[in-house]
């Protein structure tokens, strides 16, 4: 155990809990709670968003899925950040003008049907969860790894710390605490960067080789692995390996072994797949090439060209750009922080801010991606690519130097893990209220925290894939449902509300059969893996095809007040037709959730605001 990590861990958990408490302080309304008042300005909602934007994908799962693909990896934060350049061009001012508290608030507005909001809301709680249970689980590998303590534990601990933000004062002390979370990430991610490039460009020229050789990376010293998990490792040059515990040498595809050093028995490992059982220590000599993970890319040349597998991997880049660059479009916790925008130019001015910053912060784990290919090759062995940004400062600095910068790393992955997951309580908690058990902000309460059990049941009992392709399913599900159902709504009079619930069912019907299937099949089946595992590029024109042809089958039931929502939606805001929809019945509840003198004159203050 680092005990300077545990020191970080605890001081970002300590720093969040005081933010969340000093920001709960004025909430006592329900406008409070769900919207922040809708008086956050613009570069402090740009940083929450960016707070809560930048989840264990973007901390740990980019330079992961960089040391083990390579170069393709690039697609996951360049499509992370374009995704905002979309929602500023499409999305965000028109869809902050609508007045809406939720995405299912705005399929009411613009379709008037309950049915479709009912449809809207399934989807909702689905993407959220399907975000938050990968953030959860990261969070247990993480801090079972940099701190000792179980993985079970680790997710406790982080569900915990969001619900102490979430239940004490809602969307006011969630902003304050993700906008500093931004600032906590940014420093931890960019001070290892200076630090450790500054010390790989000091190594000898044997430590500088270049990338673009066609051999596998290998071990600068002799290297002890433990694998977790069952494995099938590619060996593209054969190996010695010593096998410490776990399986014999025999059942290790039959390879019979020899003894070694007396370290263990020793097994030549030929060219070719081999299989590991879980709980295997293996033991590889200085200097031996590293055995890979079979999806991975085995040797450096093809690590750093694109597309130099089989040609079903250029569907998938396709896919994948599709699904990050629309599914920013239709996530429901990025999409719920501008209504919290004063006006719609508000709201256009964040999301402009917010690309700046994702910009600056995914130039840093690109580079991590790269040292790791050189420090931590042995997580390529394991598959736990994730953990390359928590283990690569002890790797390349000795001593207390290591320990420090892996401490600063453990606490920003940490406060990763918690912006993340607030946000994503935080929309799923606000739609289920507004639908299920408006008027009390004890409903609130409750609903916050039993959003968050489920989540945490299925991130204790299971381990899932890599970061960053566990959230792609968010991601895809997000742009196969809401992307169309925002972009046909704020831009295309003719939608109706049966082409929207048929684009709605179809999108996220096919994601989750595709996600169903796979995890059946697993990988190792080409066409059919990429298409199960990236399925935007099939799932989104059709969500997209059937709407528009229900919307065309039945356009004499176009809303009659489609007219003046979109008049609402594409107005300058200096022309005054901004008006947020159920302020009025939020302000009725108010007077019960909050009682009292203070809370009655608090209300009285909201209206007469309104009124002037």
């Amino acid at each position: 155990m680092n005990p300077w990590a545990l020191g970080g861990v605890v001081l970002v958990a300590a720093a969040t809990f005081v933010l969340a408490m000093w920001g709960a302080r004025g909430a006592r309304t329900t406008s409070d709670f769900l919207l922040a008042r809708r008086m956050v300005g613009v570069e402090r909602n740009a940083a929450a968003i960016a707070g809560e934007y930048l989840s264990a994908a973007s901390f740990l799962g980019v330079a992961g899925m960089l040391l083990k693909d390579g170069v393709e990896a690039l697609w996951y934060p360049i499509g992370y950040t374009v995704g905002y350049l979309a929602l500023l061009l499409f999305v965000a001012a028109p869809l902050r003008r609508s007045g809406a508290y939720t995405l299912p608030d705005f399929a009411q507005v613009r379709l008037d049907s309950t049915r479709v909001r009912a449809v809207s809301t399934v989807l909702v709680v689905l993407i959220g969860w399907l975000y938050l249970v990968p953030q959860l689980q990261a969070a247990g590998v993480t801090l079972s790894t940099v701190t000792g303590i179980t993985y079970s534990s680790g997710i406790l601990a982080v569900a915990i710390v969001v619900l102490l933000g979430v239940l004490s004062g809602g969307m006011r002390a969630v902003t304050l605490v993700q906008a500093f979370q931004y600032g906590v990430k940014l420093f931890a991610i960019s001070v290892p960067v200076f630090v450790l490039f500054f010390v790989f460009l000091g190594q000898d020229e044997q430590h500088r080789r270049g990338l673009d050789e066609p051999v596998p990376p290998a071990f600068e010293r002799a290297t002890t692995v433990r694998v977790e998990t069952d494995v099938r490792l590619r060996v593209t040059e054969p190996v010695w390996v010593d096998v410490l515990s776990g399986p014999g040498p025999e059942e290790l595809d039959g390879v019979a072994g020899s003894e070694g050093d007396g370290s263990g028995d020793s097994v030549y490992l030929t060219e070719g797949v081999h299989s590991v059982r879980s709980d295997s220590e293996l033991r590889f000599p200085q200097g031996s090439a590293v055995p890979t993970v079979a999806d991975a890319e085995p040797d450096n040349r093809s690590w750093l060209l694109p597309q130099s597998g089989d040609s079903y991997e250029l569907f998938e880049t396709y896919s994948l750009m599709l699904s990050t660059f629309l599914g920013t479009m239709g996530l429901p916790h990025v999409l719920m922080r501008f209504y919290t925008n004063p006006t719609g130019r508000g709201a256009r001015r964040t999301s402009l801010v917010v690309l700046g910053m994702l910009g600056v912060f995914y130039l840093f784990p690109t580079v991590l991606g790269v040292l790791s290919r050189f420090y931590v090759p042995q997580l390529l062995v394991t598959g736990n690519t994730d953990a390359a940004v928590l283990l690569l400062p002890t790797e390349m600095l000795q001593g207390w130097p290591g320990e420090l910068l892996g401490a600063i790393t453990a606490a920003g992955a940490f406060a990763a893990f918690l912006s993340a997951s607030s946000g994503l309580v935080m929309s799923v908690s606000n739609v289920l209220f507004t639908d299920l058990l408006p008027g009390k902000l004890g409903n609130f309460r409750l609903i916050a925290l039993g959003s968050c059990i489920l989540p945490v049941a299925l991130a204790l009992i299971s381990i899932g894939r890599d970061i960053s392709q566990s959230v792609g399913l968010a991601f895809a599900m997000a742009a196969s449902t809401f992307f169309p159902l925002l972009v046909l709504g704020i831009w295309w009079r003719k939608l109706t509300a049966a082409g929207a619930m048929a684009g709605l069912i179809v999108g996220g019907g096919l994601v989750l059969l595709a996600v169903l299937t796979g995890a059946f099949l697993g990988d190792g089946y080409g066409w059919w893996s990429a298409v199960l595992l990236q399925p935007a590029a099939f799932t989104v024109p059709a969500a997209f095809a059937v709407t528009v042809l229900i919307s065309k089958l039945t356009e004499r039931n176009v809303p009659p007040a489609t007219g003046r929502v979109m008049l609402r939606m594409h107005t300058p805001d200096r022309l005054g037709f901004l008006r947020d929809r159920s302020v009025d019945q939020g302000e009725v509840a108010e007077r019960s959730s909050v009682g009292g003198r203070g809370g009655r004159g608090r209300h009285r203050l909201v209206r007469r605001r309104r009124r002037s």
